[in-house]
């Protein structure tokens, strides 16, 4: 499997980076403001995807 659509468009990236600060809050994280943190929540789903059977 290649990359996922969404992991070459940024205007999704946006949206899910903006998911992850509602999900992060929503059970109870501080505020995360690193783009390192979101990057790797997004290669972690990259993986996951890539490597679910």
């Amino acid at each position: 499997m290649g990359d996922t659509a969404w992991s070459k468009r940024e205007d999704i990236k946006t949206e899910l980076k903006m998911d992850i600060i509602v999900k992060l809050a929503e059970f109870g994280y501080p505020p995360v403001t690193m783009e390192a943190v979101y990057k790797n929540v997004l290669e972690q789903a990259e993986n996951f995807k890539r490597n679910r059977r």
